[in-house]
C-alpha cells in the first residue's frame, strides 16, 4: 500500500532536517505525546494514557542516551539530571496513573524545548551572518 502524501512529506522532512531541527522535533513530540498522555489519563483512557506515556518516555530516553558528557560537560549532566527527572515523572504517571506528575514532566520538558529553541535560532543567525549554511 503507497504512503500519503501527508506521510511521504513527513519523511522527507525528518531525513532533510538538520540536527538542530532534529532537537527541536524530537522535544515537540515529548510535549505533544506527554500532553496525550495527560488528556487520556483525565478522560480515564489507561490504555492510550500508557501508550502515548511510552511514546514520550522513549523520546526522553533516547535523548538522553545521545548526550555527549565528553563534549558537553556539565550542560551535559544537567540535562541527564532533567532527563532523568522527566523519566522518573512518566514512570509515576504510568504505575500510578498521577496526572501532577506527567504534568511536572511537561513543564520541564517545555522550558528545555523553548530554551534550545532560542539557541538554534541564535546559532542559525550566527551563520547566516558570516555567509554559511546552518
Amino acid at each position: 500500500m503507497a504512503a500519503n502524501p501527508y506521510q511521504k512529506y513527513k519523511q522527507t522532512s525528518i531525513t532533510s532536517a538538520s540536527r538542530e531541527q532534529i532537537l527541536l522535533m524530537l522535544y515537540e513530540g515529548a510535549i505533544k505525546f506527554t500532553k496525550l498522555s495527560i488528556a487520556a489519563a483525565e478522560q480515564k483512557k489507561i490504555a492510550e494514557r500508557g501508550q502515548n506515556l511510552m511514546r514520550a518516555y522513549d523520546i526522553i530516553m533516547e535523548l538522553q542516551v545521545s548526550l555527549d558528557h565528553k563534549v558537553g560537560g556539565e550542560v551535559a549532566k544537567q540535562l541527564d539530571q532533567l532527563y532523568t527527572f522527566v523519566l522518573d515523572q512518566y514512570t509515576k504517571m504510568n504505575i500510578s496513573g498521577d496526572i501532577e506528575a506527567a504534568k511536572a514532566a511537561l513543564k520541564v520538558i517545555e522550558n528545555l524545548y523553548e530554551g534550545w529553541k532560542v539557541a538554534v535560532e541564535k546559532y542559525k543567525k550566527e551563520i547566516d551572518e558570516k555567509g554559511g549554511t546552518a
